[in-house]
């Protein structure tokens, strides 16, 4: 299975389109299904993420089974260990032998209450840390990865920082990583106003329910939230992160150009030409190691590449082929 075997009926040929309905209820709906037929058993995981820091998974194993490995799955910025492609990828590796866990980022899914902080895309350190301990929860399994968007991004870092840490991966697959994160806000800003009303009513609502839960935050009124999403991102920065410039953020997550040249887990990373949030075009100077292969498919979207009605995902069936080719 390659990236360029990817032909969606003429009709899903459209970025948006894909785009759009790959955070459709009816792909919701598929997810929910195809997890359910799996036969996995599921149970709540608090993972520590350093210090004080706890961090929500879900752990999923057929019964009766002895799994052939462990894979440990990330979701994109705003979505949860509940989202469709996050089901879905859970369904598709639990039908090639695998146990599952899929971890909720800080203030993701229903998980606001953990963690006092709130969360940024530099927080690395603590998703190496819940990392590791999956991977001493289940020791003996081979260990791999996968992630979407953000988890995209946050997974090939974590593949970076895993040798070091102690986390035995053995293999990583990121789909439409977020590369340059300067460069996808630009496309966000510049884009149709879909993307950035999406956005920032799903981060707006988390903000929310964090000031909710914790009333010190007192900074984050109504009149913050009503910025839009780049002044948004640079209230956080100035109030809730050491970085001095809302591009030195940026840098601090950004694995564009040689940042990735010390991988030394291999890496699958699958890729749309036609991703309307992030430009394909970023990709054309990205310095990978030999062991990290780049495939691109002329359609997709941003983390669709659906396949039919039903919202059945090419991505979904590559991250399980990919994953256990790696540990066959």
């Amino acid at each position: 299975m390659s990236a360029a075997q990817y032909r969606p009926p003429r009709w899903l040929r459209n970025p948006h389109l894909q785009s759009m309905l790959a955070s459709s209820s009816v792909r919701l709906r598929r997810g929910q299904r195809l997890l359910a037929g799996s036969g996995a058993t599921t149970r709540e995981l608090i993972l520590g993420g350093g210090g004080d820091v706890r961090l929500q998974a879900w752990h999923s194993h057929v019964p009766g089974t002895a799994p052939v490995g462990l894979a440990l799955l990330l979701h994109g910025w705003e979505g949860s260990a509940e989202s469709s492609y996050m089901r879905m990828a859970a369904a598709r590796l639990l039908g090639q032998g695998f146990d599952v866990v899929r971890l909720n980022f800080r203030d993701h899914g229903n998980t606001h209450h953990l963690n006092p902080g709130i969360f940024h895309s530099c927080r690395i350190g603590e998703v190496v840390h819940a990392a590791a301990d999956v991977a001493s929860r289940f020791p003996g399994l081979p260990m791999v990865a996968a992630g979407y968007s953000l988890g995209g991004n946050f997974v090939l870092r974590l593949a970076l920082h895993a040798p070091d840490a102690g986390v035995p991966l053995h293999h990583v697959a990121s789909v439409c990583p977020v590369l340059d994160p300067a460069v996808t806000m630009e496309s966000i800003e510049r884009g149709p106003a879909m993307y950035d009303w999406y956005f920032r009513r799903k981060w707006t609502g988390s903000l929310r329910r964090k000031r909710a839960l914790f009333p010190e935050l007192a900074d984050c009124d109504d009149d913050v939230l009503k910025l839009d999403i780049r002044a948004l991102t640079g209230w956080l920065v100035n109030r809730h992160t050491d970085f001095a410039s809302l591009q030195d953020y940026f840098d601090g997550y950004s694995i564009a150009g040689q940042r990735l040249a010390g991988l030394r887990v291999p890496a699958s990373i699958l890729m749309a030409q036609d991703d309307p949030v992030i430009p394909f075009a970023t990709f054309e100077h990205w310095q990978l190691p030999a062991h990290a292969q780049l495939e691109t498919a002329r359609w997709g979207g941003h983390c669709g590449f659906l396949e039919n009605l039903r919202g059945d995902g090419f991505s979904e069936r590559w991250v399980a082929q990919r994953l256990a080719a790696a540990i066959a």
